[in-house]
């Protein structure tokens, strides 16, 4: 089975109570939840809290919700608890809770490298920055990748640096700079030994 799981802590440290604000008349976690939902290959939902304000909102949309503890310190973390109870998955996907608008088709297309390759134990999601707020914006990660389309490192500063470029517009113009989309794929073994 293929879960996914969406770590929503009420506590962020960026933005407090982020998974229950409103966006259109509905809390950012349910825009969150119902678009997972749209994946083709996802055999079911979970959202994982740390807190009860948390927990009623989901049940009270329809979500499957599990309490995880509020000591957790990664959303990494607070999806391997979950996935220790979830014994019949095999790969996991972590879907961040603030990605409310992420399609499902997306998400469908992050898990394919790891129904196609055995060996593949984790994929993520990356877009190509083509404006400067973007590739300056600390709260966007980015991400480097190898001649392989192997992740080399994440930043929420400017990578990969630029020589001889007079403008940051310049830089988006040379060079492919790609900001990281909020969503991991696992193979559940790879996630309960990467968490430990």
């Amino acid at each position: 089975m293929i879960i996914g799981i969406i770590p929503a802590r009420f506590a962020s440290t960026r933005l407090k109570g982020k998974p229950l604000k409103d966006i259109g008349g509905k809390p950012m976690l349910q825009h969150t939840w119902e678009n997972a939902k749209k994946s083709k290959l996802l055999s079911d939902v979970v959202i994982a809290v740390d807190d009860e304000r948390v927990y009623e909102v989901a049940q009270r949309f329809g979500a499957r919700v599990e309490m995880t503890p509020k000591d957790l310190e990664t959303g990494s973390d607070r999806i391997a608890y979950v996935a220790k109870k979830l014994f019949s998955s095999e790969i996991i996907v972590n879907i961040q809770g603030d990605e409310p608008f992420i399609p499902g088709k997306m998400i469908d297309e992050a898990i394919e490298p790891l129904l196609f390759d055995k060996n593949v134990a984790i994929s993520t999601l990356a877009k190509r920055i083509t404006n400067v707020d973007e590739l300056n914006s600390p709260n966007i990660p980015k991400v480097v990748f190898d001649y392989n389309n192997f992740a080399l490192y994440f930043s929420r500063s400017p990578i990969p640096y630029v020589r001889e470029v007079a403008s940051d517009k310049q830089k988006l113009l040379v060079a492919d700079i790609y900001k990281h989309i909020g969503l991991y794929v696992y193979r559940k073994e790879y996630l309960l030994e990467f968490t430990s």
